[in-house]
């Protein structure tokens, strides 16, 4: 199994960054979306964007006069990152324990980068046991293609 150990220079890290985010529906000062609306741009139910405030993953949103939650883009981008954290397998509870830490102050950056560095650390694991699958799966597909490719082999 091989493990990916080195640490690009930072110039590497954001030439290797993925793609930017995709540009919000709405400029900054006019940027109030309804549940719906960010249930449709995130893809995620209503009913999970109302438990991700529930359990502290999502700070505050505002609401309007009449109680309906008013997203931001500030939350999209939040929410995004989430998803994000959500896709490197990483526990609810630390999730909900990043967004504590983020929300606590700029003294937490330190616990912060811990708890990120701990999950890059499972996400390469995986990567690197997924790329042994890879390569047995290669090695199969190789062979079978290689058996009926043989000499004298009827189909």
């Amino acid at each position: 199994m091989t493990v990916i150990e080195s640490t690009p220079a930072p110039t590497e890290r954001l030439a290797a960054c993925a793609s930017p985010p995709p540009p919000h529906p709405r400029p900054d000062g006019q940027d109030r979306y309804t549940i719906s609306e960010v249930s449709a741009w995130t893809g995620l139910t209503a009913h999970t964007l109302r438990w991700y405030e529930r359990i502290g993953l999502m700070p505050h949103v505002d609401r309007s006069h009449t109680g309906q939650r008013r997203f931001t883009n500030r939350d999209l981008d939040w929410l995004a990152f989430v998803g994000k954290l959500r896709l490197t397998g990483m526990p609810v509870a630390d999730m909900v324990r990043y967004a504590e830490l983020v929300r606590e102050g700029e003294h937490t950056f330190e616990e912060r980068q811990q708890l990120l560095e701990a999950t890059r650390r499972d996400v390469r694991s995986r990567i690197a046991e997924l790329q042994d699958t890879l390569a047995v799966l290669d090695h199969k597909i190789d062979f079978y293609a290689g058996v009926r490719r043989a000499p004298g082999r009827t189909t």
